[in-house]
């Protein structure tokens, strides 16, 4: 709708506003805005503004930046799931499970489910991971000419090698502060997804 595309071109206006000068902190930017709302304005204005820089130059390397960024909130979630069992019900384990297949297709979306059940912890640390992952994909000079693909275009990257490490400092960072974080289930006041919500 008009709200959300004004919402958008004004994001977009910022990154721009920002330039490449500092392409470590417009990486971190881009990773951050990438698992703010999974999927919503400030992940599409990141997106948008990284495939521009994209399309117009071939520059492949803010690609990098919010890919990874949105990788890593369904990631953390996965592994957060396998390291902190005490954390997470019996659906949320099989979810988290489908998280990692989601994450490493470059789909966000799949952490809704738990950032909606839990939206403090899930979405602060989420952003932290992956405004991590963001900066370090552009501090190692990291490019992905592609627009989509997750870990499946990692044959096409600049530097594959440092994707997939910043990828996995972001996750674990996310994964780590979620788990910790998180309380054990039998703490928990209704911050859990029922089997409707995954359906």
């Amino acid at each position: 709708g008009p709200i959300f595309a004004t919402i958008n071109n004004a994001m977009i206006g910022v990154l721009e506003n920002l330039g490449t000068g500092n392409a470590v902190l417009l990486g971190t930017v881009l990773g951050g805005m990438m698992a703010i709302d999974m999927g919503g304005p400030f992940n599409k204005a990141a997106y948008a503004f990284s495939i521009g820089i994209f399309t117009d130059t071939g520059d492949g390397s803010l690609m990098a930046a919010v890919m990874a960024g949105g990788m890593i909130p369904p990631l953390a979630i996965g592994l957060a799931t396998v390291l902190f069992r005490n954390k997470f019900t019996d659906v949320e384990h099989k979810s988290g499970l489908s998280n990692f297949v989601m994450g490493a297709s470059f789909i966000t979306e799949g952490a809704i489910p738990f950032a909606a059940a839990d939206p403090i912890r899930v979405i602060a640390s989420s952003i932290l991971g992956s405004a991590i992952a963001g900066g370090l994909t552009q501090f190692w000079n990291v490019s992905i000419p592609a627009p989509h693909g997750g870990i499946f275009v990692i044959t096409l990257a600049e530097r594959p090698l440092m994707f997939l490490l910043a990828l996995l400092i972001g996750t674990a960072v996310s994964a780590l502060v979620l788990g910790l974080w998180k309380p054990s289930i039998e703490n928990r006041e209704g911050a859990t997804i029922s089997s409707e919500e995954l359906s």
